[in-house]
């Protein structure tokens, strides 16, 4: 890329909350594509290790933590003209309490999570409500309690966020694939209709990441290729998924919801510890881990013909994530010692040596049995394309600048998920910094290419049942 098209300008300040691996990719894409004020950008981080990148650029960083007690006065302060973008990329802020205030101040709004305050992963004892459909939920309500006004976006990174505009992309090549000629829905009873005719049973979220260093991983270091406290907190989540209308079987250790719109179910279990079949182009068949995600949640909810726990159609929905090679030890290491890690280490662009990460979307159950649609960006190309980040890093910062642009361009359309949004427009600001986005075909099911010396309980009627995916 040698030129960058500008996509808007954002009046007011840019206040970013957390810096790190995904800030500090995201900020450079905002200063190449958007029109600013520079003397009013403000990084809200109290555990900055280098300095230099913000003050080379003249960031004002705000060094400390949002908490319960000072968010209000903070944002208060940085936004008093009562216009501008908060970008929140943090851990341990409530994403909700945060984006009320900046609707009440007029301010745009932009999150790659769900988050809640300090403490709720690991101190919370019941786990339906550490679950990401009660999150999800609670933003949800308050979407429905004060609808319209100044544009939130939630849950736009990589997954969530990219990966529902992969499933309506994939849905569109799966149709024409197959003979047909619908014309792209409108609204969301057209895109549910579209996925009910074509006979998608559900969705994994399917992730390979081969993004691989020559340091040795050693034990009492946590090693990820994107936020070690994100994906440890959500590892320790309830595995949950949507939950889909030709599902005839669920495991014994599982809850649905009584309240809300009722698409998903929880396992009570760590979704770290809740390995599923799965398939992405690179290495077929493998394993990956029911990790909850709000997509899991979201694409089920949205692609619903009919209400409440017993619709005409649903979609099964879950992440089946397979981390770095580093990382999977690491989450070894972690659940084997009860313990997290006290050295926490994220790969960065300068010390990976080779691989990709090849996110997207698996569409099954079909007359053409199983399609991924995704991206497979490679550590190489990334350092092509942008500064500061790996290529894991790339697809979630790149989706925040989509998000960001879409708001700029709808900037009263309330309180939104990216399932919501112009998946079109999205993609086309996002499609250059994601290397090849590809459709794959392939008549792999969870029943096939599997081991046989051990007798197990599956569903060889119907192959795609949760059931077959569920690794014993």
């Amino acid at each position: 890329m040698t030129s960058f098209p500008c996509h808007g300008r954002i009046d007011g300040p840019i206040v970013m909350i957390g810096f790190g691996s995904i800030g500090r990719g995201t900020l450079p894409l905002i200063e190449r594509h958007f029109e600013y004020d520079a003397k009013k950008v403000f990084v809200i981080e109290p555990n900055l290790d280098d300095h230099t990148f913000l003050s080379q650029r003249g960031i004002h960083h705000v060094e400390m933590a949002l908490t319960r007690e000072n968010y209000r006065d903070v944002l208060g302060r940085l936004f008093a003209e009562g216009k501008g973008f908060c970008v929140n990329l943090s851990v341990d802020t409530s994403s909700l309490d945060i984006m009320k205030c900046c609707r009440e101040l007029g301010v745009l709004y932009i999150d790659t999570v769900v988050e809640p305050w300090a403490g709720f992963y690991f101190d919370t004892e019941d786990n339906s409500k550490r679950t990401n459909y009660a999150l999800r939920q609670a933003v949800r309500d308050e979407k429905a309690r004060n609808p319209g006004g100044p544009t939130a976006v939630s849950c736009c990174g990589a997954n969530p966020g990219m990966v529902s505009w992969f499933v309506k992309e994939a849905l569109m090549t799966l149709a024409a694939d197959t003979g047909r000629t619908d014309p792209m829905p409108k609204d969301r009873h057209g895109w549910a209709r579209m996925m009910q005719s074509l006979g998608v049973k559900g969705i994994h979220i399917a992730e390979r990441d081969t993004q691989k260093s020559t340091r040795q991983k050693k034990i009492g270091t946590f090693v990820n290729t994107w936020s070690v406290e994100g994906f440890i907190s959500e590892g320790f989540q309830p595995a949950e998924l949507g939950w889909g209308t030709h599902e005839t079987w669920m495991p014994e250790d599982a809850q649905g919801h009584e309240a809300g719109c009722q698409a998903a179910i929880w396992i009570s279990r760590p979704g770290a510890m809740t390995r599923v079949h799965t398939w992405c182009p690179t290495p077929g068949p493998q394993f990956g881990f029911l990790v909850t995600h709000n997509e899991a949640i979201s694409i089920s909810d949205y692609f619903t013909v009919g209400e409440g726990a017993n619709p005409e159609y649903r979609p099964t929905c879950h992440y089946a994530y397979h981390p770095c090679d580093d990382a999977v030890l690491s989450l070894h290491e972690t659940f084997g010692s009860g313990k997290i890690q006290q050295v926490q280490h994220i790969l960065d662009e300068n010390e990976i040596t080779g691989g990709i990460d090849e996110l997207g979307v698996l569409l099954y159950g079909h007359e053409k049995n199983a399609l991924w649609f995704g991206s497979r960006l490679s550590i190489e190309e990334t350092r092509d394309l942008a500064p500061f980040q790996n290529a894991t890093g790339l697809q979630v910062s790149s989706a925040v600048l989509a998000g960001m642009v879409w708001a700029l361009e709808n900037p009263n359309a309330g309180i939104v998920e990216t399932d919501e949004m112009d998946h079109v427009r999205c993609l086309e600001i996002q499609r250059p910094y994601l290397g090849p986005v590809e459709a794959h075909y392939t008549d792999w099911t969870p029943i096939s290419e599997r081991w046989t010396q051990f007798e197990e309980d599956i569903d060889e009627a119907d192959p795609w049942q949760f059931k077959n995916v569920l690794a014993s």
